[in-house]
């Protein structure tokens, strides 16, 4: 019996948990700060344990991992290391759905030395997105090809019949990760030359996508393309793109959101009795008399189209509803947007994730595409769920059961990790479907 602890019980872990728990070899132990969410993944199964945590408790961390063969990290991505780090300390292999973070590429050595995989990024974005990334990438290579442009966008979105709001957005994961990463930097190579945006203005870097079939959708600069050069082994790459799919809108409204100011992280006391009006009207520092929509415009100046007001106005920034009670500006957002932008009982989300390549042969020019679109299970579990968590369950049972056996800290680039893992997922139904056409 293999044991496979699993750190998170939150949105995306129960197609993992249930994946694993009918693997008949396999025994699951889910670890959560709410134990009544373990709980309800187990669901009774024999096989599995439902255990309460506290991630901050060290001696507690340390007995789940040592008593474990494999760690499945769901948690806050800060925590990834200090779990990496016990797994090379008890010689246990390691998954996350995570990026590779410095900290985290800085223990590849260690866990070679130790024979562990500590395998990241294997989810939907990143994850999927690499794993077809890589068979095209390879496929070309190995006819005596290379890859001259490549440009990978992906999101996650309502179904079209769940569409429904102004924003066009849903949340089948955490708001607060979705309006953070509003905040990055990103970073990216076109025709050869360098593209740096700061998160200031990632918002005013957005772009039409039009996918074959699919309605017209807007993207806009994911992180930093630029280390996947060589994570594709790229070398002769003149541009390298990743975005972020939203529906048409989705920028100009965050642009917006931004130059508000309510993506502060920074702790306050002064919120207390203050409604949605009471914060906005200090933001854009409404004088005495003016109404506060008409602050905001005067505030946002050209950034501030009627759609754009509309949109905030429906979200309930002019509202005399009383701030939840958090405090900082990001966590109040964060709350709103889950409180107005939810999917109801039996909808849908979907997710498309598209790849658009441009090779080269000695006697030709060929244009490649991939497209994944997946839909949730209504009453069932999320797209969103499916995508993130079935890579890293199929890849946790192909590390336990020898099918997968190299070392050291990875992302699903090598085709002994994602040929199984992308041949799996497609019975499940998750496939990338492949188009070619000569230039």
């Amino acid at each position: 019996m293999k044991n496979v602890l699993v750190l998170g019980a939150g949105l995306v872990s129960r197609p993992l948990v249930r994946y694993l728990l009918d693997v008949p070899e396999f025994h699951v132990k889910v670890a959560s700060r709410t134990v009544s969410k373990a709980v309800k993944l187990i669901d009774g199964h024999p096989r599995g344990e439902a255990r309460a945590l506290n991630v901050k408790d060290d001696a507690q961390l340390e007995e789940l991992v040592k008593e474990c063969d494999l760690a499945i990290s769901l948690l806050p991505y800060v925590y990834h290391v200090k779990v990496a780090e016990l797994c090379i300390k008890y010689k246990k292999n390691m998954v996350t759905t995570s990026y590779i973070s410095d900290a985290m590429k800085a223990l590849d050595q260690r866990a070679k030395d130790a024979g562990i995989i500590i395998l990241n990024e294997i989810g939907v974005d990143p994850g999927i997105d690499h794993m077809s990334a890589m068979r095209i990438i390879h496929a070309v290579e190995n006819s005596g090809g290379k890859v001259v442009s490549f440009r990978s966008y992906c999101g996650g979105l309502p179904a079209p019949e769940a569409n429904d709001n102004p924003y066009g957005y849903k949340f089948s994961w955490s708001p607060r990760g979705v309006l953070m990463a509003g905040r990055n930097d990103a970073k990216y190579m076109k025709d050869g030359k360098i593209v740096e945006i700061e998160g200031k203005d990632l918002f005013r870097n957005h772009w039409s996508l039009n996918i074959e079939g699919e309605p017209k959708y807007e993207t806009y600069p994911n992180r930093n393309s630029i280390p996947y050069i060589k994570t594709y082994g790229l070398k002769d790459v003149k541009t390298m793109f990743r975005g972020t799919i939203r529906n048409t809108g989705w920028c100009k409204t965050l642009i917006c959101i931004v130059r508000l100011g309510v993506l502060n992280e920074t702790e306050r006391n002064d919120l207390k009795g203050l409604s949605y009006d009471d914060l906005t009207r200090r933001l854009v520092n409404a004088e005495k008399g003016i109404g506060t929509r008409e602050a905001t415009r005067k505030f946002l100046g050209e950034d501030s189209s009627e759609e754009v007001l509309d949109r905030l106005e429906w979200l309930g920034l002019f509202s005399s509803d009383l701030l939840p009670e958090e405090n900082t500006y990001i966590d109040i957002m964060t709350a709103r947007f889950l409180e107005k932008m939810p999917y109801k009982e039996g909808e849908r989300d979907m997710i498309v994730l598209y790849h658009d390549f441009l090779a080269e042969w000695a006697d030709k020019k060929k244009r490649i595409t991939s497209t994944l679109v997946d839909y949730g299970i209504p009453h069932g579990d999320s797209s969103m769920a499916r995508t993130v968590s079935l890579p890293a369950a199929i890849a946790t049972r192909l590390i336990l059961q020898g099918k997968i056996d190299v070392t050291g800290v990875h992302a699903p680039v090598l085709p002994e990790i994602y040929n199984p893992v992308l041949d799996e997922l497609e019975t499940m139904n998750i496939v990338c479907k492949e188009k070619e056409y000569a230039l």
